[in-house]
């Protein structure tokens, strides 16, 4: 999912942890708790992996 560039809160599918990641993170995103990947790069946007619970303004 592409967001504009804002940070998100995203709920990890693996451990539950939740992180707080830029909507245009620049490199991979991984869990602090467990190591998934939660975001990619891709084109400017980053691809979120995981469901976001909130988007920060």
């Amino acid at each position: 999912m592409n967001l504009p560039a804002k940070f998100v809160k995203v709920k990890c599918t693996d451990c539950e942890n939740e992180q707080i990641i830029f909507g245009n993170a620049s490199t991979v995103v991984k869990c602090l708790v467990c190591g998934r990947t939660l975001a990619e790069p891709k084109g400017g946007k980053a691809e979120i992996k995981s469901p976001i619970v909130e988007v920060l303004e």
